[in-house]
């Protein structure tokens, strides 16, 4: 079943109020592409702003706690990143899990709160490189699924994205085959948690999507957009990675 692609760009911790000229021309390039879905998940410094300036693209945040308020400093809830007109918030990024020592506990919770505040939560996941070296790869994105998919949601209100942790800004990608198949595992997992909603769950790939591997990537099964981290900084290198999608 071929699904509606979304194009997403995580800007990550990057981007004050002079990038906003950035997210118009993504928004004039998002205008041009018909049939497809493109987001931007800016800092949430520049959501509201962002916001202002787009009908094409949507908003979304970059994490949520899972709480819905409460004496959480420094965090942010998916009830206030939808009060701000965010659409989308990514939750399990690697570099959280990393980083800020997320499980997959703490990422089903997050999207269950991004699912209960309206938002479209994208659930992401992805292997080490000493992981797939030692053909662990697909036993480790399984487990993460398992145990970070909300059991309850529709495929109206997840989407998965695939990101090879020794991809993400390396400039290297796993081989066109090693995508087809952890995309097929990952259909299959989908299916096997959520019945016949895991049908219509879009998964993207991300790690190193550039415009001049967007459209062999986007051409896989099961490969229903991307979500893009350094090149979606610019509309000259997110515009032709949209243009990829919206060809495929």
């Amino acid at each position: 079943m071929a699904l509606r692609k979304l194009v997403a760009g995580n800007w990550k911790m990057n981007g004050t109020r002079a990038a906003l000229g950035e997210i118009a021309a993504i928004e004039a390039a998002a205008a041009g592409a018909a049939g497809i879905d493109v987001a931007i998940c800016p800092p949430f410094t520049l959501i509201a702003a962002a916001g202002q300036q787009v009908s094409k693209v949507a908003i979304g945040g970059q994490d949520c706690h899972h709480a819905a308020k409460g004496a959480h400093t420094g965090c942010i809830a998916a009830t206030m990143l939808a009060d701000l007109g965010a659409r989308y918030v990514i939750v399990g990024h690697s570099e959280r899990r990393t980083d800020n020592g997320e499980d997959d506990a703490q990422v089903r919770a997050k999207a269950e709160a991004g699912i209960a505040a309206g938002l479209i939560a994208i659930v992401c996941v992805g292997e080490t490189e000493g992981e797939r070296d030692e053909g662990r790869a697909g036993s480790v994105v399984g487990a993460q699924l398992d145990g970070s998919v909300p059991p309850a949601a529709t495929a109206a209100q997840l989407v998965v994205a695939y990101e090879p942790v020794w991809a993400i800004g390396t400039g290297r990608t796993p081989s066109l085959d090693d995508v087809a198949e952890m995309h097929a595992l990952i259909r299959a997992k989908l299916l096997a948690i959520l019945g016949q909603e895991g049908a219509g769950v879009r998964i993207l790939y991300g790690g190193s999507v550039k415009p001049d591997n967007a459209a062999a990537l986007m051409a896989i099964a099961d490969v229903d957009g991307a979500l893009v981290g350094g090149a979606s900084l610019t509309a000259a290198q997110f515009a032709p990675i949209i243009e990829a999608a919206a060809g495929a």
